[in-house]
């Protein structure tokens, strides 16, 4: 176990922002957070970091855990000329062979000169996220990973993401509000809207009326397409990349 929180609760100004959460993460899971703008994922997910001190509960936490961010957006100026190798060691050296061998396991073993301005959408997350392999995380928290990348590169992110975890060993929270893809990797969703509304697999959450209630037709749309997979991979356990390749 990476972190296991109890009865977590962050007031705001107009009261509680989030309370009575309670989640756990362990090494080698993918998590997934979702709830509309909001719905306190941001928030829970600093507390369980330690960015900000919790109100109320308690979070107990694996000694030493490195932890590696993903955050929402980062601008880079383009008056600032930057390759990616040296966008990679900016904060923290790193030596060649580590560099190397995690640019290729993103997929951007080929481009360590380019300039980072000069980066597609998909690549820019691919060396956000290298950045954060290199601190060699415990545990990997990703913040909206697929903002501005599109659908195809969506699923090829997602399919990262799962290798990641499968080739690391490393526990994974994704915090999202895109209610598809990211749906059918992951192990195990939880629901936000100031508390837990829903937690478990895919298939549990999506047929939960809480669910349902919260996210409307859209939640329709999804369970269309995800129960479409299902019947091809019949695996009540593990979803994995091969069912965001069938969405292609």
């Amino acid at each position: 176990m990476l972190i296991a929180a109890k009865n977590l609760g962050i007031k705001g100004h107009n009261g509680w922002r989030v309370r009575g959460v309670s989640l756990s993460i362990a090494a080698g899971e993918i998590v997934t957070m979702i709830g509309p703008n909001g719905s306190g994922k941001s928030t829970t997910a600093k507390a369980l970091l330690g960015i900000i001190p919790a109100d109320e509960g308690t979070i107990e936490r694996k000694a030493d855990m490195r932890i590696g961010y993903v955050p929402q957006s980062i601008q880079v100026s383009r008056h600032v000329p930057m390759s990616l190798m040296r966008f990679l060691t900016l904060t923290q050296k790193h030596s060649a062979t580590d560099i190397a061998d995690t640019l290729k396991l993103v997929g951007l073993g080929t481009i360590q000169d380019k300039p980072v301005t000069e980066l597609s959408g998909g690549q820019f997350q691919r060396a956000l996220i290298a950045r954060a392999l290199l601190l060699k995380p415990d545990l990997m928290v990703l913040d909206e990973p697929v903002q501005g990348v599109d659908f195809t590169g969506e699923i090829a992110l997602y399919e990262l993401i799962t290798q990641i975890r499968d080739e690391l060993s490393c526990g994974m929270l994704l915090i999202s509000h895109d209610l598809h893809i990211v749906m059918s990797q992951t192990d195990r969703v939880v629901c936000m809207n100031g508390h837990i509304c829903c937690e478990g697999a895919p298939a549990s959450v999506i047929e939960n009326e809480a669910y349902l209630k919260l996210f409307g037709p859209k939640a329709s749309e999804f369970l269309a397409l995800y129960h479409h997979d299902h019947d091809h991979h019949h695996d009540h356990e593990h979803h994995h990349s091969h069912e965001g390749a069938d969405h292609a």
